[in-house]
């Protein structure tokens, strides 16, 4: 999949493009409904394939005071939406200036970039321009002023409930992540980029990946079993949410830290991935790192022998 920042980047040399738009945090079942459908349409009318997303959340400019915690960080996003089939993806920079653009600007304007738009498809509520100006209705009358095809798709389903982006927050932030993970369509699994940390798990004899979740919603904290892939290898993990009450501090930060088993290496600045599996105990405090130490052996010992 060719990822692109501009609509007329893509070049679809004549023939005409298929698109999907949406915000999909998650990339969930329902997402999954519409990019599937795009590249159908694509296939039957030999189109390109086009998924429209943005770099950050809508409300990060309209609305700071309401920006929900995401689900997946947007190099994960895009990885997912990746493995969907699509030729490419547009990645639109939000800002001030787009959030002012009328819906059907913006509809007309990537029409005058692509050419030829064979279809849209979007889910059912789905709403965008200024103002919330835009929704499916509009895409109808744009369609039949500029001769493609609308899919306004009905939410899916999962256990008689709707699947959003928010019911898997909720799911994620109880610590349901079988749930979270029936609902995405995959494991649930954290990702971010490994930032420099305190090296204090080295010095216990566990060296970690300390990784940047800021804005990602998160399961409750504790330490989880997990598995993560670097250079197509697979290790277990034993990841730790929490703040360390241990190691006493003026001003406690809540930490993500993966420690890899078996693995010998540098990952600063890499971004990655590590899918959720149980949460093995709560977190604690230990009366010394002597204490600390032996726990975290037996909490990598268990993680090894996870099924």
């Amino acid at each position: 999949m060719k990822l692109i920042h501009s609509a007329n980047e893509l070049k679809p040399k004549g023939r005409p493009v298929c698109l999907a738009i949406g915000f999909f945090d998650g990339v969930h079942l329902g997402h999954q409904q519409i990019i599937r459908q795009t590249v159908a349409d694509a296939r039957q009318h030999d189109a390109r394939g086009l998924v429209i997303t943005f770099d950050q959340h809508p409300n990060t400019v309209v609305a700071p005071g309401r920006v929900p915690p995401l689900i997946y960080s947007l190099p994960q996003k895009v990885r997912v939406i990746g493995s969907l089939g699509a030729d490419a993806l547009l990645q639109i920079h939000f800002d001030a200036a787009f959030s002012r653009q009328p819906g059907a600007v913006f509809i007309r304007q990537l029409a005058a970039d692509l050419g030829k738009i064979q279809s849209v498809c979007v889910g059912a509520d789905f709403v965008f321009g200024h103002g919330r100006d835009g929704n499916v209705a509009l895409l109808n009358e744009l369609g039949d002023e500029l001769a493609f095809t609308v899919h306004g798709l009905a939410a899916v389903s999962l256990d008689g409930q709707v699947v959003s982006s928010t019911r898997i927050r909720e799911a994620i932030r109880s610590g349901q992540l079988d749930q979270a993970s029936q609902m995405l369509g995959r494991p649930y699994s954290l990702s971010g980029r490994v930032v420099a940390g305190d090296r204090l798990g080295q010095q216990l004899g566990f060296p970690t990946a300390n990784l940047d979740v800021a804005g990602l919603v998160l399961p409750p904290n504790g330490v989880y079993a997990g598995r993560a892939e670097v250079k197509k290898k697979n290790y277990r993990a034993a990841l730790n949410i929490g703040f360390r009450p241990t190691l006493e501090s003026v001003a406690p930060q809540l930490r993500v830290e993966a420690h890899l088993l078996d693995f010998d290496g540098d990952l600063y600045g890499q971004e990655l991935e590590v899918e959720m599996g149980d949460r093995l105990r709560a977190e604690m405090k230990f009366g010394s790192p002597d204490e600390l130490r032996e726990q975290i052996r037996r909490d990598v010992d268990r993680v090894r022998h996870v099924g």
